[in-house]
């Protein structure tokens, strides 16, 4: 079966919901980078597990809007709920850029904004 590198992130994303970590992880490269800009930058799928275990109090809820691929990058869309250090629920507005290398995530440049109401 030939997977494409958007079928590996919805995969992916969906142990995210699912509380899978793990399962997540094993989708990205062990040199895997994540950019948050403006705030930090992950090296390593060790230091992305432990932001997951840090900001992941639950499993955050994900509504994806597009889904754009061309060659090695994916570019998702959406919206995250998810809880914040005081058990509060809060709502992000978010684009994901990804770039895979042989069939694994490993490099995410992230915009996440808070959403306001």
């Amino acid at each position: 079966m030939n997977t494409t590198n958007k079928q590996i992130l919805e995969e992916a994303n969906a142990a995210i919901t699912k509380g899978d970590y793990e399962g997540f992880l094993f989708s990205c490269t062990d040199d895997t980078t994540w950019t948050f800009v403006g705030e930090q930058t992950l090296q390593g799928k060790e230091a992305v597990r432990e932001y997951m275990a840090a900001t992941y109090l639950e499993p955050p809820k994900f509504m994806v809007e597009q889904l754009i691929a061309e060659g090695d990058f994916v570019t998702a869309l959406g919206k995250i709920d998810m809880k914040d250090a005081n058990g509060e629920m809060a709502s992000f507005a978010y684009c994901d850029v990804w770039r895979f290398r042989d069939g694994k995530m490993a490099e995410l440049t992230a915009f996440v904004i808070e959403a306001k109401e």
